[in-house]
């Protein structure tokens, strides 16, 4: 064999080896990003002076790349006449869709002078969003942004009850939710 073809098959050798070392690699890198699916289901959230929603959905996240992928409905059980819902009147809305995962955010359930405020943190059982929320009619374009919490612990134990999810500017309610790593 000429030395110019055994040069050529040295350097499709080492071509192959270093696609397949890529291979290995590759995978592994990717497997080492674990993302956080998440579920709920919560019919009645309120708290604040007017209105109330319910809310359902889910998707991953992943809080270190700040990778998200999550919806689902909603709708507006009672007029909301405060905060980023203001205006969504009782049996308006359809969906909802993230626009990014927040690392934390301070909210109250209430909105009362006298509540304390909270904090929320993004982590494996706790997700904090930023929303759109889509009412029939509006199309495509979103109808309202606002924060939302989705959490398998109380965020709130100050209050009674358990509250695990929360719109804001509507307040807190209870939800059945999962989480999983």
């Amino acid at each position: 064999m000429s030395t110019v073809r055994r040069g050529m098959f040295k350097r499709l050798g080492l071509l192959a080896v270093v696609a397949l070392g890529l291979m290995v690699v590759v995978p592994t890198a990717a497997q080492a990003a674990v993302n956080t699916g998440f579920g709920f289901n919560a019919r009645d959230i309120r708290g604040f002076p007017n209105g109330a929603a319910s809310l359902t959905g889910g998707g991953a996240f992943d809080a270190s790349s700040g990778f998200v992928h999550s919806s689902g409905g909603f709708s507006c059980l009672e007029d909301v006449l405060q905060g980023p819902l203001n205006g969504c009147l009782a049996g308006e809305g359809v969906r909802w869709d993230t626009v990014e995962v927040l690392p934390s955010t301070t909210f109250k359930c209430t909105g009362a002078a006298g509540e304390m405020l909270k904090t929320a943190t993004t982590d494996d059982t706790t997700v904090v969003l930023q929303a759109d929320f889509y009412r029939a009619g509006d199309g495509i374009d979103e109808s309202f942004t606002a924060q939302m919490i989705a959490s398998s612990g109380d965020i709130a134990p100050d209050l009674g009850g358990t509250q695990n999810v929360w719109i804001q500017g509507v307040g807190c309610g209870t939800a059945i939710v999962h989480f999983r790593a």
